[in-house]
């Protein structure tokens, strides 16, 4: 994913937690309420903390975009990001055509210009993530020895990104 420079300390850290990732999971409540996930390949992460994927308007999520949460979970490295946020969909060929990929073809053989193709806009509103040590050894013993104390130790970082 392409990580565009960020104005503010918070999306900045978003970016470099993110930057990664080529798979996320995008979570919505459908008509029965029911909550539905789907793995999603983020494109890029604009200047203004938006991140975009290429989807399908046809698609069941796109009627349902006014809570969403994203969550990037990187067990190797032990780095997981959920994102709380909201989406819109854009259609803009221009837009299309320039973030476009191989990649993207299975889902839309005719390229940028599928009658179905659209872009959806992530816009998140805060980000939560968890970074423990990058060893899974290392993993294993910090979670024995907080077992053993009760309590979380050298299980690694948590914080929240609350200005995005």
């Amino acid at each position: 994913m392409k990580i565009h420079r960020q104005l503010t300390e918070e999306r900045h850290k978003l970016g470099e937690l993110i930057a990664d990732f080529d798979i996320a999971m995008l979570t919505f409540m459908n008509h029965q309420g029911l909550l539905i996930s789907q793995p999603m390949g983020p494109i890029e992460m604009d200047d203004d903390g938006v991140i975009w994927f290429f989807t399908d308007r046809r698609s069941e999520k796109v009627d349902h975009l006014e809570t969403l949460n994203l969550s990037f979970s990187g067990e190797p490295d032990g780095m997981y990001v959920s994102l709380s946020g909201h989406g819109e969909i854009e259609v803009n060929p221009a837009r299309q055509q320039a973030l476009w990929s191989p990649y993207v073809r299975p889902w839309f053989p005719e390229g940028p210009d599928s009658p179905s193709l659209c872009l959806l806009k992530f816009v998140p509103h805060l980000a939560e993530y968890w970074d423990a040590p990058h060893s899974k050894v290392v993993r294993l013993f910090a979670m024995v020895a907080s077992m053993a104390a009760s309590k979380p130790i050298g299980l690694g970082e948590h914080a929240r990104l609350n200005h995005l």
